[in-house]
């Protein structure tokens, strides 16, 4: 699918991930941060925050194959976190602002975030409401020209450094599918939270790089031009939103699962037990083959996936085969590779048990691994109905 232009550009990635995010990782884990204004200012300045943008908000226009080849490209970065962060700047909550935002919202919103002077943060799940998207209770209502909103959304990445968020919220009406809306939130004024915001910090298992924030608003006013596309039309916009989302997530985890079975066959060529390698044993190096086998069957649904968006058909079958499988292979590549590593798997510090704690949840966020498969069958024409 790859040609030597996009070569070219995974390339120009991996040299600015060498140069300005690899020497930090250790300190950034430690601090259960990294300072996103600053790396994504870099990644802006060199035009990698809007690969396949528009041209006249600042991005370069190209296709959807050179996102693809970008995504595949930060997922060389060691840290789960930092390139699951960028990923929310490019993939998650800025496609659906690019396609169906008014000029004036992509001015204030998408120029910026391409450019990497704002930070974005999507805001979709809630404590109550994570895969069941249409049960989301926070609210936005009309008050003269502007809106008032009330609730909160959990599980958020990027929010505690975040300019603002793309908020999904109900904005009217009983249908569930038809009484949401996204809307262009801003979370802060020179530098504070804006009045009616507040939120804490979420410690998690993995991803430590990346920070993670419970917001909430009390009567957090918001500008009704603010809003991306037409009212009402919020959960469908999310639901084309979700494809590219998934699609990234299973494409980073290329090159981390590659990185995994690749470090393992290091190791465990100069790791020697009775007498020879490791390596040696053939229930090692025949699993390792088999793992690199599921790796590159995995990169191929990607890249036929991504073909199929690109004429302008439905991906959504082959985005979430794409994601259930990345999730089930994360588990099984991490833990298989972690044992070969005997006790140093074990230890805090190797990439390896690094990986295994980050990639684990690939299976819950963007959608769990139930909800791939309920997608899944319901494009086979096999999902029950539901009983009232």
């Amino acid at each position: 699918m790859y040609t030597h232009e996009h070569i070219a550009l995974q390339d120009s990635v991996r040299k600015l991930i060498a140069k300005e995010i690899t020497p930090h990782l250790d300190a950034w884990e430690d601090a259960e941060i990294f300072p996103a204004h600053t790396v994504f200012k870099k990644l802006g300045a060199a035009g990698f925050l809007g690969v396949n943008k528009p041209v006249e908000f600042g991005g370069m226009g190209l296709d959807y194959s050179y996102e693809i080849a970008f995504c595949e490209a930060i997922g060389e970065i060691g840290a789960g976190g930092v390139g699951m962060a960028i990923a929310v700047q490019t993939d998650m909550a800025t496609p659906a602002l690019a396609r169906h935002g008014s000029n004036e919202v992509r001015e204030l919103f998408l120029k910026p975030s391409i450019a990497g002077d704002l930070v974005v943060c999507l805001g979709v799940s809630e404590s109550g409401a994570g895969s069941d998207v249409a049960s989301v209770k926070t609210n936005a209502t009309k008050d003269g020209s502007d809106y008032l909103v009330n609730g909160s959304k959990m599980w958020i990445t990027n929010g505690t450094q975040a300019d603002w968020m793309c908020l999904l919220a109900n904005t009217g009406g009983a249908d569930v599918h038809r009484n949401k809306s996204l809307i262009c939130l801003p979370l802060r004024e020179n530098g504070k939270l804006r009045p009616g915001i507040s939120m804490q910090k979420i410690k998690k298992i993995g991803m430590w790089s990346s920070d993670t924030a419970q917001v909430f608003f009390d009567n957090v006013r918001v500008p009704q031009r603010y809003r991306i596309g037409e009212e009402g039309m919020g959960f469908t916009y999310q639901m084309q939103q979700f494809q590219e989302e998934r699609l990234s997530g299973a494409t980073r985890r290329i090159a981390s699962l590659t990185n995994v079975i690749n470090e393992t066959i290091a190791y465990t060529r100069e790791r020697k037990a009775f007498g020879r390698s490791i390596l040696d044993n053939q229930v090692v190096h025949f699993r390792l083959a088999e793992l690199k086998t599921e790796v590159e069957l995995l990169r191929s649904l990607i890249y036929r996936a991504a073909q199929i968006h690109m004429a302008q058909e439905d991906m959504t079958e082959l985005a979430s085969m794409a994601k259930l499988k990345v999730g089930r292979l994360c588990r099984e590549v991490t833990d298989s590779c972690l044992q070969y590593w005997g006790g140093m798997g074990f230890t805090w510090e190797n990439t390896v048990s690094r990986a295994w704690r980050d990639l684990r949840l690939i299976s819950i966020g963007g959608g769990a691994d139930e909800i791939m498969l309920t997608i899944i069958c319901k494009h086979m024409g096999i999902l029950p109905k539901r009983t009232a």
